[in-house]
């Protein structure tokens, strides 16, 4: 091989292997502030059902859901306060220390980021309140409808009755007063 070459190739292979190192930087760069955003169904069954799919604890997510009404308990002594949030199925406890937003109360869509520290406990670093619950865009009204009727899902159960607001109310009936 002649020097011309050789010198060529060699500058070839080190522009190449510069490009390999600064893209596995970027990529690491990029895996450490992605947080995937997840229902509170789809923690506990996994996406799809798959519970391959399930977040690991550990993981930086973002969960979205209704507040479940009578879940919020605040310390009085510090900003902690802990609560749950569903869907249509189960619930996940979320614990956050901080001021939270006007627009969190029970019954509010809200979004939480931060770190599962259990299989259904998030730590949450930040809350985002949503605005009302009540309105659906009618497409997204009409594509829910579509995907839930396949899995035996009610009307009851988009309406914001949960698995977990029916066990309660099972056992409050069942308490003797």
């Amino acid at each position: 091989m002649n020097p011309r070459r050789k010198s060529r190739l060699t500058l070839v292979l080190f522009v190449l292997l510069g490009v390999a190192v600064a893209s596995a930087l970027v990529l690491y760069a990029l895996r450490q502030n992605i947080d995937l955003f997840y229902t509170p169904s789809e923690v506990v069954y996994g996406k799809h059902n798959d519970p391959d799919s399930k977040p690991e604890v550990g993981q930086r997510i973002r969960i979205g859901g209704m507040v479940v009404t009578g879940s919020v308990q605040r310390d009085p002594q510090s900003l902690k306060v802990k609560f749950a949030l569903n869907d249509i199925g189960p619930s996940v406890d979320v614990e956050y220390e901080g001021i939270l937003p006007d627009l969190f109360r029970e019954g509010q869509g809200i979004v939480a980021q931060g770190v599962l520290i259990a299989p259904t406990v998030l730590q949450a670093s930040e809350v985002l309140a949503k605005h009302d619950e009540n309105y659906v865009p009618p497409e997204l009204d009409a594509q829910m409808q579509k995907a839930h009727k396949p899995m035996g899902i009610s009307d009851q159960d988009l309406k914001g009755e949960s698995e977990r607001d029916r066990q309660q109310q099972t056992l409050q009936q069942g308490k003797p007063q």
